[in-house]
C-alpha cells in the first residue's frame, strides 16, 4: 500500500466523520436548510439515463467503465494508481466530471496532469471523492454547507430553489450535477458538468 493509500485512508475516516456532522446538523437544529431547499434534484438532474444502468455487482470503477461517459476520468484514475482504492470496500462518493468536462479545461491541461499523475492529478481526483455513500437526498440538505473530501479540502454546496443542485469548489468554480444516485456495491456516483479543483491548484 502506497504512501497515498494511507492518506487516503485516514482522510476519509476524518471526513467522513465531518460529513456525518454536516448531515446530523442539518436535519436537526434551526440552522438547517428550509424545507423547500431539503428536496431532492430536479428531474432533470435526478434522472438516471437507461445507457448508465449497471450491473447489479459493479464497483465504482466498472460501473464508470460500463457509463461509457467517463473514459478521460477513469484514465486519469488509473494512471494515478488510485483505481484499486475505487475498487475497496469504500463506501465512496464519487463526483464525476464527464468527458466533456475534461474537454473543457484549458488545452494540454490533462496531458500535463498525466504527466505527474502522482501529484497535482492525484489531488484533483481525491477531491471529486466524498467518504460513505452519500444519496442525492442527503446532499439536497447541505444547501450553503462545506463537504470535506478524501483530498482534504472541502468544496460547497448549492441548492437552487428549483431543487437544482451545484458544488463550489475551492478555486471559486461552479459544476452542476447533472445525474445523480448511481448505485454501485461499493457506494454512489453522482455526475457533474465540470472539474472541480482544490483551491491550491491553477489550471
Amino acid at each position: 500500500m502506497t504512501t497515498r493509500y494511507l492518506r487516503l485512508t485516514a482522510g476519509a475516516t476524518v471526513a467522513l466523520a465531518l460529513l456525518v456532522s454536516a448531515c446530523s446538523d442539518d436535519s436537526g437544529t434551526a440552522d438547517s436548510a428550509p424545507a423547500e431547499q431539503s428536496t431532492a434534484p430536479s428531474a432533470a438532474a435526478t434522472t438516471a439515463a437507461a445507457g448508465m444502468a449497471t450491473p447489479a455487482q459493479a464497483d465504482i470503477v466498472d460501473a464508470a467503465v460500463a457509463a461509457g461517459d467517463f473514459t478521460t476520468l477513469i484514465a486519469a484514475v488509473r494512471a494515478a494508481g488510485l483505481e484499486e482504492t475505487l475498487r475497496g470496500e469504500g463506501p465512496f462518493t464519487v463526483f464525476a466530471p464527464t468527458d466533456e468536462a475534461f474537454a473543457a479545461l484549458p488545452p494540454g491541461t490533462v496531458e500535463t496532469l498525466l504527466e505527474d499523475p502522482t501529484g497535482d492529478l492525484a489531488t484533483i481526483l481525491t477531491y471529486h471523492v466524498v467518504p460513505g455513500a452519500v444519496p442525492a437526498a442527503a446532499v439536497s440538505g447541505l444547501d450553503g454547507q462545506s463537504v470535506a473530501t478524501v483530498e482534504g479540502g472541502s468544496f460547497t454546496v448549492n441548492v437552487a430553489d428549483d431543487g437544482a443542485v451545484s458544488l463550489t469548489d475551492g478555486a471559486g468554480n461552479n459544476g452542476a450535477v447533472v445525474t445523480t444516485d448511481i448505485e454501485t456495491t461499493n457506494g454512489v456516483i453522482h455526475v457533474i458538468d465540470g472539474v472541480l479543483l482544490p483551491p491550491d491548484i491553477t489550471l
